[in-house]
């Protein structure tokens, strides 16, 4: 299992509220058998009607921290969401407050969810703009977002932040850790292994 304790790239402003799921990954794309692929049409639709947006912004390219606003990820509870940003190369995200399921799906992948005050969230989305090629660091272990020569607190909630810094976040992984237990297991239900002797 990997540890979540640390995130550290350039950040990607898009500072702005009630962003909800369809318009990070649309509707559109929800038929996918896999969720590879859906990292070419996070903000499809926004990116279309606004030639200026910040996920077609060569200066944020490669950036793998994204700033956002109030209520990020609200609407339906679609899992394509955090997978397409993911995808997209983002590791991290730093807003005003996220929709519960949302935050939730995004803890399940590994991507740190962390709250910040809005006069904060400003004075970083402004700083990324000054400079894109600056590092932000999104400390989970400590709580702290650092980005030039400010260190920020943040928050998260308890639940999810163990379960990042210890790599319980992982459920697949947790599960193939006790893989000798469950084939035991599996070898001792008659219906599992000796059906035929039945």
């Amino acid at each position: 299992m990997a540890n979540v304790e640390t995130v550290e790239g350039r950040g990607i402003p898009l500072l702005l509220d009630d962003i909800d799921t369809d318009r990070i990954i649309p509707a559109r794309y929800l038929r996918c058998v896999t969720f590879d692929g859906l990292g070419e049409h996070a903000f499809e639709d926004d990116r279309n009607q606004n030639p200026n947006h910040p996920f077609d912004d060569p200066r944020y390219k490669g950036a793998s921290i994204l700033v956002a606003g109030r209520n990020f990820g609200c609407g339906s509870s679609r899992e394509h969401a955090p997978q397409s940003l993911l995808r997209w190369g983002i590791h991290a995200v730093v807003a005003e407050s996220f929709a519960e399921i949302f935050f939730g799906n995004c803890t399940s992948l590994g991507i740190p969810c962390v709250r910040v005050e809005r006069a904060v969230l400003e004075t970083l989305a402004e700083s990324i703009k000054q400079n894109p090629k600056q590092t932000v660091v999104v400390n989970v272990r400590d709580l702290q977002v650092r980005f030039g020569e400010k260190k920020i607190p943040c928050e998260m909630s308890d639940n999810a932040r163990q379960a990042l810094v210890t790599g319980e976040f992982d459920s697949l992984s947790r599960l193939l850790e006790g893989v000798d237990d469950i084939q035991e297991k599996a070898a001792a239900i008659p219906y599992m292994s000796h059906f035929s002797d039945v």
